[in-house]
């Protein structure tokens, strides 16, 4: 992923959440989207797939604005290992190769996305 685009996804998970921007890329992912202004917001067909909510977030921003939905397939996947799904389960989602995915979580941790710690697991190589 460019650099450019971590810091766009890092600004969209500051508007929306992490959850909601994953709920955008489900349902448009690579897709070129068009931004109601905010007093179109309850005429948008985004509001039938995102909810107002999230929808009006994305209007006071980029309202009158277009712009290419993230994939964000390393997000996705990781929510989707947090359910418990298979390597190959998280595949068929992405619509990309089992290799693919493993390829995903062999990389270093996502830039925009800080690690979450396990409070029950004990510290291996602790540093000083």
């Amino acid at each position: 992923m460019k650099e450019e685009s971590n810091s766009f996804v890092a600004e969209l998970i500051d508007l929306l959440g992490e959850d909601s921007l994953i709920r955008l890329a489900d349902a448009h992912g690579g897709i070129r989207i068009y931004v109601p202004s905010p007093s179109n917001v309850g005429r948008s067909q985004l509001v039938d797939t995102l909810g107002l909510d999230i929808v009006t977030k994305l209007a006071r921003r980029y309202g009158g604005d277009g712009f290419t939905v993230p994939l964000i397939r390393d997000l996705r996947a990781r929510r989707d290992r947090d359910q418990g799904l298979s390597n190959a389960q998280i595949a068929r989602r992405l619509g990309i190769r089992e290799d693919a995915v493993e390829k995903i979580f062999n990389r270093s941790p996502v830039k925009y996305r800080p690690k979450k710690k396990d409070d029950r697991q004990i510290e291996m190589f602790p540093t000083e």
